[in-house]
């Protein structure tokens, strides 16, 4: 029985950043084309699946688990009961429930150094106007 592997991106604890041997966004993205329709059968067509980071020889773990349970991807059930493809592994741990969510999540941008600036005048020009309407105006002696 396979184990899930502790950097598998279907984990939740898993910041997709951490996986080993390089990871690339654009191509973690690419692998949306792995996901079934849920309940669709397409037989005859060739089944994409996501191969596990580490072995590379096998699928993922955690994406066997989403395709059999909340991805009801029937041709991979098809194929599990031909005895095609293992499906004895065990997961560890809380898992992302969709794709979209083993996906890197997006950190707010900090503003840039010219935004800073223009929002600094803007706060200083408030208190500079904060200060003219407080203070009174002085009557001029003769």
């Amino acid at each position: 029985m396979r184990r899930q592997c502790a950097k598998c991106p279907w984990r939740k604890s898993t910041d997709p950043h951490d996986i080993p041997n390089g990871y690339s966004v654009k191509k973690h993205k690419a692998l949306a084309d792995t996901i079934a329709t849920p309940g669709a059968l397409s037989p005859g067509v060739p089944i994409r699946m996501m191969a596990c980071h580490e072995t590379h020889s096998q699928a993922c773990v955690g994406w066997l688990a989403h395709q059999l349970g909340p991805g009801n991807n029937l041709t991979l059930r098809l194929l599990v009961i031909q005895g095609r493809v293992d499906a004895r592994f065990k997961l560890v741990g809380a898992q992302h429930e969709r794709f979209e969510d083993t996906l890197p999540k997006r950190k707010k941008k900090k503003p840039g150094i010219i935004k800073q600036a223009i929002e600094h005048a803007r706060e200083r020009s408030e208190v500079e106007e904060e200060r003219r309407a407080v203070k009174p105006k002085r009557s001029k002696k003769r």
